[in-house]
């Protein structure tokens, strides 16, 4: 890879430091031949409601017996997600400035058919790369790399799973807490609260 080239995993409406490391790059390689990986933003994030934090997971069906490619995970419509992540996000986020701007192109994506996680994954960060006004194209690795080989690599140094090494700029969020500021929720936090002025967030 050379410099200007990020690699990151798919993720599913991922926190604002996975669109910071994109914003930044020339061009953008989503891991596509990379072992399917529990409990991380490929098919989760989290978003701050009324209660506190709230995860939103996108069911998937798993292999048994071996590992499977992130590019071979499918979504599994048997678990209602899709009404359980609209309704969340319409009551965590309806009073949010720009939340009537945006949710519309969001929900349509949720609502759609898609067999693939990555292919879900992959309309909504355009739809999002779009509202943030980032003129950058996606396109998918076609051989795996290993850990190390590669420098601006960060499938898996962005997850829920360890210590962000971001430091997030605050932003406005509907609900306070007694901590204050919550970072590192979804992408759909700081496009609610800030609209157009989200670009300068990241």
């Amino acid at each position: 890879m050379m410099a200007g080239k990020i690699l990151i995993s798919t993720a599913y409406l991922p926190p604002v430091e996975y669109f910071t490391v994109v914003s930044g790059a020339e061009e953008i390689f989503v891991e596509k031949e990379e072992n399917y990986i529990k409990q991380t933003y490929r098919n989760r994030c989290y978003i701050l409601s009324a209660h506190g934090l709230q995860l939103l997971s996108v069911p998937v069906f798993l292999g048994s017996l071996h590992k499977t490619l992130i590019k071979d995970i499918r979504i599994d419509y048997s678990k209602r997600w899709q009404q359980v992540h609209l309704r969340a996000m319409t009551a965590s986020y309806n009073s949010s400035p720009y939340f009537e701007f945006y949710f519309e192109r969001i929900e349509k994506v949720i609502s759609g058919d898609y067999e693939f996680l990555i292919d879900l994954n992959m309309e909504l960060a355009e739809v999002i790369i779009e509202i943030l006004k980032i003129k950058k194209s996606i396109s998918y690795t076609s051989v795996f790399e290993p850990v190390g080989k590669i420098s601006n690599d960060y499938r898996y140094n962005i997850t829920p799973k360890q210590e962000s090494v971001f430091s997030e700029k605050k932003h406005p969020q509907v609900f306070n807490t007694t901590d204050g500021f919550v970072p590192r929720l979804s992408i759909i936090d700081l496009i609610f609260n800030t609209g157009p002025e989200a670009r300068n967030y990241l």
